[in-house]
């Protein structure tokens, strides 16, 4: 295994699936101005709140992590949109003047 499976957080996903394990997935579906991670970047959550990869960093990273145990619970899909222009920007550090656009979904 090479080292770039190894941190693929997809791979992770569908161990974690195969393992018998409930999983969602995030995806960084569009950016705008300053964002730490690019369009494609995935972070991967099992119902017990353990994660792997990336979708933003510090407080974003956790708010997806909630949200994603929520999707995990319910099965319904949610989009999530965090930058300065929302209310909750500097609560969730993206006062950087960035946009994020994640998806977070259910692995079936």
């Amino acid at each position: 295994m090479t080292v770039s499976e190894i941190l693929d957080p997809l791979l992770t996903a569908e161990s974690w699936k195969h393992a018998g394990r409930d999983v969602a997935i995030a995806t960084v579906i569009e950016t705008w101005g300053s964002a730490p991670r690019p369009t494609g970047s995935h972070l991967v959550i099992d119902g017990e709140g353990n994660f792997e990869g990336s979708v933003s960093g510090g407080c974003v990273e956790g708010a997806v992590i909630t949200e994603a145990l929520e999707v995990i619970e319910s099965g319904s899909p949610k989009m999530l949109e965090f930058g300065v222009a929302d209310e909750t920007a500097w609560r969730v550090g993206l006062s950087c003047g960035g946009r994020i656009r994640v998806y977070v979904e259910r692995l079936g």
